[in-house]
């Protein structure tokens, strides 16, 4: 054969071989799933649990497999203070903190949620983050590199600790554990507390081991991260609205396809009315849970007693006024109808 005829032949089989590798990386490409971890650090049978499976769910389904949704419950990737910097990375790209952990970000207007008292029930927390001050908060995210989608409910924190707690001077000198935020700080001043800040899954074994007093938890993680076997006493002050934010990396976000974006968004609002819906009913089925379970004498204020540890702690709205925003504020407050007195 001629050496140019076979010059050709061999181009022609490198081109044939090229165009068939890309051919096949197309299409192992399209195969390919998006794949999303979202991490957490409580358990799967928790509100947000729950609300996580049911996302993924949903996710899956509507996406016909081209999304892969691999979570990550119990602190297994990540704890409390990790879980932020690893989305700002890009080692995860999805979780759902509590609104406080978010402060830390240089957004101290979400501290405000932590203000004790502030919400009276679950309709007013709503007024607020489907309202105005709810995408005011998320757009400042992102500027982190962070896009903020949903807020979920879970519930209200109660205090606990080894002696009845029937008055704030009950809590004078006991190391409290809370999550790292100023406004829970302030709080534990304000009662004459001790805050200590530890990773949730760190709350059970620091009990265990006495390094701790006592807890500020909603029912649900009180029971399911066993912190019922460990306390004997849990007073229904109801003194902070625990919530969280989802809340996804912005660049794998900004990056997906339209209509991947779109099936996403839908998963996320009926995860969200789901998780809303199972707030307050698994609340009080864990706190039933502590109930039977025998350990822990579970106290309801009296009227008169709830007034005295709010007198007590209203003083931590004045304090932190400057540090969320007076302006922010007060626009809570008339979203919410709060009223500064017990």
């Amino acid at each position: 054969m001629p050496r140019k005829h076979i010059l050709w032949a061999s181009l022609v089989t490198v081109l044939l071989f090229v165009a068939g590798g890309w051919a096949w990386l197309s299409a192992h490409a399209e195969r390919s799933p998006i794949v999303i971890k979202f991490s957490h650090v409580v358990a799967p049978d928790t509100p947000k649990g729950r609300a996580v499976e049911y996302f993924k769910q949903l996710a899956e389904q509507r996406s016909h497999g081209r999304v892969r949704v691999l979570v990550y419950p119990n602190s297994q990737l990540y704890k409390d203070k990790e879980e932020l910097e690893a989305l700002q990375l890009g080692s995860v790209q999805m979780l759902a903190p509590s609104l406080a952990k978010l402060s830390p970000l240089g957004v101290k207007e979400f501290e405000a949620f932590a203000l004790p008292y502030l919400f009276d029930d679950y309709d007013a927390v709503h007024r607020v983050t489907q309202g105005r001050v709810g995408k005011l908060l998320f757009s400042r995210l992102e500027a982190k590199g962070i896009k903020g989608l949903a807020y979920w409910d879970n519930g209200f924190k109660h205090f606990s600790a080894n002696r009845p707690i029937h008055v704030p001077a009950d809590l004078q000198g006991l190391r409290i554990r809370i999550q790292s935020s100023r406004v829970a700080a302030e709080e534990m001043y304000a009662l004459g507390a001790v805050p200590q800040v530890l990773a949730f899954a760190d709350v059970y074994p620091a009990l265990q081991a006495g390094v701790i007093d006592g807890t500020e938890l909603d029912p649900s993680n009180f029971y399911t991260g066993q912190a019922y076997r460990v306390q004997k006493n849990l007073t229904l002050t109801g003194h902070e609205y625990l919530g969280y934010a989802v809340i996804v990396n912005k660049a794998f976000w900004d990056d997906l396809p339209s209509d991947v974006r779109s099936i996403l968004e839908g998963a996320l609002r009926d995860a969200t009315v789901y998780e809303n819906h199972i707030a307050r009913q698994q609340n009080d089925a864990a706190l039933a849970a502590v109930r039977a379970a025998g350990t822990t004498t579970v106290y309801q204020p009296t009227p008169a007693e709830r007034a005295a540890f709010k007198r007590a702690l209203l003083p931590v709205h004045a304090r932190m006024a400057d540090r969320i925003g007076r302006d922010l504020l007060q626009q809570i407050y008339q979203d919410t109808g709060f009223r500064a007195t017990p």
